[in-house]
């Protein structure tokens, strides 16, 4: 890559339904990749933000008005010729209904695989975080006891994704609480990553892993099961577990919490301003919140938030 490469801003904008399903476009002929199916966007114009070229380009694409996004994740693409600077916003309402203006084809598709192709390559991270729930739960057995954690887990809304963090279990008491955790996961259709050694985890019942900020910063390469994620204080480890093509991260503390007395709070400004520095993957705000400030959270660029208390009250 030569050292003069300009970087061309890009945005794109993911439509969202209430049912977690997103629209996809196909690239009009006459263009790169004519055909390919991608998340609709362009080019943003000298002297525009990265929101108001976002309005811009869904308005002559698909004749729509945008009336609430939230800035989602943003990653570098080098090209031979140009390297590209995408940031992608997630689009919650808008006015009119999609027409394609340009030719194209657009589809609504459920989180999972894809129904359409092909794909632009770049897309495939991006889709597998679409699968991402906007709440994201971490036990605390070790506070509420086994039973009524097991009982929250059968009982309560069902999550998409458990983290069970429970330092205080040996191995073995360690693997029996999975085991029963993910029965229950898994019937209500969630996924289970697990925040231990991951030596520990060979044979247990789990989707993924999860890392502590040591075992992040200990990593040369990403671990080969199917979600890993990690806990990250600053936009060093931010850019780690991007580099490591980690699938999320947890970023905090936002507010005060229990767990970590005396330690001051990012707040909602710093923790935007760690994701300033660039998000190459899904960051939920995390400490002393509940499911109510998921709003707050997604104006300021997470994806969701993670509760450990506030999922089980």
């Amino acid at each position: 890559m030569h050292s003069d490469n300009k970087i061309i801003e890009v945005v794109a904008g993911v439509l969202m339904r209430p049912d977690g399903s997103f629209m996809l476009g196909s690239r009009p002929q006459g263009k790169p990749y004519a055909g390919y199916w991608e998340f609709p966007g362009g080019k943003v114009e000298p002297g525009e933000s990265a929101l108001q070229a976002l309005v811009r380009e869904l308005q002559e694409e698909m004749a729509i008005t945008v009336t609430h996004a939230t800035p989602w994740l943003s990653r570098l693409h080098h090209y031979e010729h140009a390297s590209v600077h995408l940031r992608f916003f997630r689009v919650w309402d808008w006015q009119g209904e999609p027409q394609p203006q340009e030719g194209q084809q657009f589809a609504w598709q459920p989180p999972g695989p894809s129904s359409v192709e092909p794909m632009l390559p770049a897309n495939g991270p991006i889709l597998k975080s679409l699968q991402l729930p906007a709440v994201y739960a971490i036990t605390c057995a070790h506070e509420i006891g086994v039973a009524a954690q097991l009982q929250a887990l059968a009982t309560g809304p069902a999550h998409g994704l458990v983290q069970v963090r429970e330092p205080d279990m040996d191995r073995q008491q360690l693997q029996a609480f999975v085991r029963e955790v993910a029965a229950i996961v898994h019937a209500r259709g969630g996924k289970v990553v697990v925040n231990a050694d991951p030596a520990w985890l060979a044979g247990w019942p789990v989707d993924g892993m999860h890392l502590n900020g040591s075992r992040l910063r200990q990593l040369t390469q990403r671990p080969d099961i199917a979600w890993v994620g990690a806990s990250v204080h600053s936009a060093a480890e931010l850019q780690q577990a991007g580099l490591l093509g980690l699938d999320y991260a947890l970023l905090g503390h936002v507010q005060p919490t229990a767990s970590h007395p005396g330690v001051t709070p990012l707040g909602w400004d710093g923790f935007a301003s760690v994701l300033a520095a660039g998000m190459p993957l899904p960051v939920y705000a995390l400490g002393g919140l509940q499911a109510q400030d998921l709003e707050t959270a997604r104006q300021h660029g997470a994806h969701g938030v993670a509760l450990m208390r506030g999922a089980w009250q």
